[in-house]
């Protein structure tokens, strides 16, 4: 255990492929607990998968409608239950969260960390299911239709949808090119049977992570946890690959109802998290090209040379990427493209200079120290380490950020490799 003027850290193994992490954070009024199921993101299961958490933070045996189960919520100070699913690397993460008062603040004593704790282990191991051993059809069929809906509203934010047909592009054969919701025709062909069944798989095969923040008592959760999980569980294989550059830039052009065309390039770094000596100076050159307002993309690309309405840079530390993404007026298309590989190859030349590169470091050390601000801040961001071969606090990266020097930030440079290109235009769809 590891312990800060504010913060106390904690971490347990409850079982095969269940590891508990908890923050204890006074600042906080609240407690957010979370149970994360962590499988490989697989074609053929993404969309039952994905549906898993919102079906199951639905219901559960001992509050089988929604009506009861909002009764129990209100008796809990307001408290409440969601879904989420995301994506890490080549890893689907589903993950079901109760967030509710700190137990000091229960005006009769109850322990408001247990009660979560069990309406948590109710969802996700006593569902509620009909005499058929399938979860109900309104619930099934309702929730189908919003997990459709969200692929649609994917579709029709432009930008959004072209940054995932250039993560396709670059990412092409590897799970990580899949949406984190599986394909719209694999929802839109679920059955009640398969989904069933992708919850037992789960319980016996996914990796949790279970993770408590805030003003909390973990070891109430981890009395109530003891014990739940099967034994005997085989894990599957959670690895995320970071694959080398191909050697030849993959192109690609759509042509849709868009007035604003949009430009991805994808770059290989050869980076990730296990070369993870390298990172803070990676991640201090993405920020100097393109993450911050004062970046080289923002200042030259988009402000003095007029080539794009917005034009930023992001890695990906856990498949070793970094995409830039703008959007650009068609007769700029190919400008904005030698415009931005230039600004890139300024870094690799050493051309930045001390007041770009300390706006970087302010710019990524406060967005760092703000991230303990929330709980859902905090907890995305362990989350994101998951599968680092070690853990940093945010003040621990600011600290790493802060230390990087010019000479790191131009070798960091020299990785980026372009390997995909992806262009949404106007125009009909050939």
């Amino acid at each position: 255990m590891q312990a800060d003027t504010t913060r106390l850290f904690s971490e347990y193994v409850l079982g095969e492929g269940v590891h508990f992490r908890s923050i204890q954070d006074r600042r906080f009024k609240t407690q957010r607990i979370s149970i994360h199921m962590m499988v490989p993101l697989k074609k053929e299961t993404a969309a039952a998968n994905a549906m898993l958490p919102y079906l199951l933070t639905r219901t559960n045996r001992a509050y089988p409608d929604y009506t009861l189960l909002g009764r129990r919520m209100q008796e809990l100070y307001g408290a409440s239950l969601s879904g989420d699913v995301q994506k890490l690397g080549d890893v689907q993460v589903l993950s079901i969260s109760a967030t509710g008062i700190s137990d000091r603040y229960a005006l009769h004593g109850e322990k408001i960390s247990r009660e979560l704790t069990e309406l948590l282990c109710s969802s996700l191991f006593e569902p509620y299911l009909d005499q058929d051993g399938l979860f109900p059809q309104d619930g099934f069929g309702q929730e189908k239709r919003q997990t459709l809906e969200t692929i649609d509203s994917e579709l029709n934010d432009k930008r959004i949808y072209a940054k995932r047909r250039g993560l396709e592009l670059l990412l092409d054969g590897e799970p990580a090119a899949l949406s984190r919701y599986g394909t719209r025709e694999a929802v839109a062909s679920l059955t009640r049977e398969a989904v069933a069944a992708a919850w037992q798989e789960l319980l016996h095969h996914a990796r949790f992570e279970i993770m408590v923040m805030g003003d909390c008592f973990p070891e109430l959760v981890v009395d109530t946890l003891r014990g739940r999980f099967p034994v005997g569980r085989e894990l599957s294989d959670c690895t995320t690959i970071a694959k080398p550059s191909s050697g030849q830039v993959r192109e690609r052009t759509d042509c849709m109802d868009v007035v604003q065309c949009k430009l991805i390039m994808g770059f290989r770094t050869g980076i990730s998290a296990q070369q993870w000596q390298e990172l803070p100076a990676l991640k201090l050159m993405c920020a100097v090209l393109g993450g911050t307002p004062h970046s080289k993309l923002f200042a030259n690309v988009r402000e003095k040379m007029s080539l794009c309405y917005y034009c930023s840079s992001r890695y990906d530390s856990n498949k070793g990427i970094l995409l830039i993404e703008s959007g650009v007026e068609e007769s700029n298309l190919e400008k904005a493209r030698e415009a931005i590989l230039q600004q890139l190859e300024e870094i690799r030349s050493g051309n930045v200079t001390e007041e770009e590169i300390t706006s970087a470091k302010l710019s990524v050390c406060n967005g760092l120290r703000t991230v303990e601000d929330y709980l859902g801040g905090m907890e995305s961001w362990y989350l994101s380490q998951t599968f680092h071969p070690r853990t940093l606090t945010p003040e621990d990266s600011a600290q790493e950020m802060q230390q990087v020097t010019a000479e790191q930030i131009q070798k960091a440079a020299e990785h980026c490799v372009l390997d995909a290109v992806y262009v949404m235009k106007g125009g009909s769809e050939v």
